[in-house]
């Protein structure tokens, strides 16, 4: 059993920064896909950035170039450094890790872009 404990969200300006950071624990090996989902209200559950455990990452175009993912494996720990923030970026953000054929999730942090 797997938990992911999401940190770093809140209320930011527009063009602001955040970074948002998931502690992954119960894994007896490294998790080999971990990243960032989003849900803002009404809205389907979108995926916002992955890396797998050799670096490997993917982006929707809708971030891409604005946010940054990053992991330390050590730690079973996966960041997202957040840039240049949008109104249209206000969300639950979600971490998520795949192991052993399992999806789990984290319970959500809330980014608010707003001034």
């Amino acid at each position: 059993q797997v938990q992911l404990v999401e940190s770093g969200g809140g209320l930011v300006q527009p063009g602001g920064s955040l970074r948002l950071s998931c502690a992954a624990s119960g894994s007896r090996f490294s998790i080999n896909l971990m990243g960032w989902y989003r849900q803002a209200p009404g809205k389907e559950r979108e995926l916002v950035a992955a890396i797998t455990t050799g670096g490997r990452t993917n982006y929707p175009d809708s971030v891409k170039g604005r946010f940054a993912i990053s992991r330390d494996n050590a730690k079973n720990t996966v960041y997202l450094q957040m840039n240049s923030l949008k109104p249209e970026d206000t969300a639950v953000y979600y971490c998520n890790a795949q192991y052993s054929g399992i999806n789990y999730w984290g319970k959500g942090t809330l980014v608010t872009v707003s001034s």
